[in-house]
């Protein structure tokens, strides 16, 4: 982090800006962004519901493999959400060049890292048979998840292209691109899973052929996009890229790294815990897969304002305006909790109806609709500590937060969670009140940490001379 706090400009008097703006501003920029992390989960909503229809062990074979995948991939996301925070605070100090060069040494360094991902896919695939579950589940998971793997050289270049357009406030075109892969992911979920068109049923490996098309559309659709729209054109995002500048990827690792490794801890603990009840059967795995997807949409709406608020307290950060940053960053809050608010009374209202649209097992669907209720409970908790992390990572504090992610994940809410599952008696749901301990720890964790260096930031802005 920029532990001088120096501004990089003077700010002009008279600059603050209402609590009311700051909540219009974040919610223009976080609303396309929700709606393209939504779409995001509705590929693996949509894989859910259709396989699904194929019963519980490819359910369950789905959550299994999922799980491990997405634990690869919000590591890759995190380190290439580094460019984000960059971005915005060179655009807000008008560096348009510096722009440029963090996007294209973060596009170089991100496929390099997406390729090496595939290699380690394919050989987290084979330790499937040693977390002691169901073999017929993990005879399903593993070519499900070798498949899978190749979408990650097409995803880090899609989210580059992301996390660069947005870190200039552009959010609008990777929701068009998320929502029509969304139509490419039904499309060919309808041709390989079941067999159409003279294709063969696949099954649960035809829903990761799908999800592999659907990544290759996204990156080559929002590529396109970037290097043909004028507004890019002074960054030049491809055209000089000359050679490798070792100091921007240093800068950018620095930051994508332990951002990564955080998504890790928190995806981390949730994927394991999809291995501790696996312990108890596929009924309750299935359930489980049920409930999380489902906890994951509200997820997605409140990750888009942590999307939108490390842009603004980037942008803010980057043109010295520390009234902006704080409010910037407390307002983010507020709207994320009152989203997730809303969120939780959702799930206690229709706790029994969700799960039917999944499965047609009353045993599976009872225990989802009681996972519901504990996803209900730590709604707000989720939705602060997640724009808690965007937040921080406007003003690149990553360090610390990653190690606050690793004791209230790993050191909190899994061991609660295994205590009260298997030696409390509480079964999966013990493993959910473990969620709720962690999720509660580090939102309090996160958003005190971001008062105290905002205002450290405040004072050094206000201290120096005009």
């Amino acid at each position: 982090m920029n532990n001088s706090f120096r501004p990089a400009e003077a700010v002009p008097a008279g600059t603050r800006r209402s609590l009311r703006t700051h909540l219009r501003e974040t919610a223009l920029l976080a609303l396309p962004v929700a709606i393209g992390q939504l779409g995001h989960v509705m590929l693996s909503v949509t894989d859910s519901i259709m396989v699904g229809r194929l019963g519980e062990v490819p359910l369950a074979a789905a959550s299994l493999g999922h799980g491990i995948f997405i634990l690869m991939l919000v590591f890759a996301v995190g380190i290439c959400n580094a460019i984000t925070p960059l971005t915005a605070i060179a655009d807000g100090s008008g560096d348009h060049e510096q722009a440029g060069i963090t996007f294209r040494q973060g596009l170089l360094a991100n496929t390099v890292i997406g390729a090496l991902l595939v290699i380690s896919t394919w050989l987290v695939a084979d330790l499937l048979g040693y977390m002691k579950q169901p073999p017929d589940v993990v005879d399903h998971a593993i070519p499900y998840l070798r498949i899978m793997g190749f979408s990650f050289v097409p995803m880090t270049i899609f989210f580059s292209f992301r996390a660069f357009i947005e870190g200039l406030s552009y959010t609008k075109p990777a929701m068009v691109t998320i929502l029509l892969g969304n139509v490419v992911n039904i499309f060919g979920n309808w041709v390989f899973i079941h067999g159409n068109l003279g294709m063969p049923a696949l099954g649960l490996t035809g829903a990761g052929i799908s999800s592999l098309m659907v990544e290759v559309f996204s990156a080559a659709a929002l590529m396109l996009y970037v290097l043909r729209a004028r507004a890019f054109r002074r960054y030049h995002p491809l055209l000089q890229f000359r050679s490798i500048n070792r100091p921007v990827i240093s800068r950018l690792l620095r930051i994508g790294l332990p951002s990564g490794l955080q998504y890790v801890f928190e995806a981390g603990a949730f994927s394991f815990s999809a291995i501790m009840i696996g312990w108890l059967g596929a009924t309750a795995l299935a359930a489980h897969q049920i409930a999380l997807n489902l906890a994951s949409v509200s997820f997605m709406v409140t990750l888009g304002i942590s999307h939108a608020a490390t842009i603004r307290v980037g942008n803010a950060f980057g043109r010295g305006n520390a009234d902006d940053v704080r409010t910037a960053g407390f307002s983010a809050v507020m709207m994320g909790i009152g989203t997730m608010a809303c969120a939780a009374l959702g799930f206690v209202l229709f706790r029994h109806v969700l799960p039917a649209l999944y499965i047609d097992d009353p045993t599976v669907r009872g225990l989802a609709s009681t996972l519901l209720v504990f996803a209900a409970l730590f709604q707000i908790s989720d939705g602060a500590q997640v724009v808690g992390h965007g937040i921080l990572r406007g003003m690149t504090d990553v360090t610390i937060p990653m190690l606050i992610a690793l004791g209230a994940y790993w050191a909190l809410g899994v061991p609660a969670g295994y205590l009260l599952a298997f030696e409390a008696g509480w079964g999966a749901t013990g493993v959910w009140m473990g969620f709720v301990i962690g999720l509660t720890v580090a939102a309090i964790s996160f958003v005190t940490r971001f008062h105290i260096l905002s205002r450290r930031f405040a004072l050094a802005v206000h201290s120096s001379p005009s």
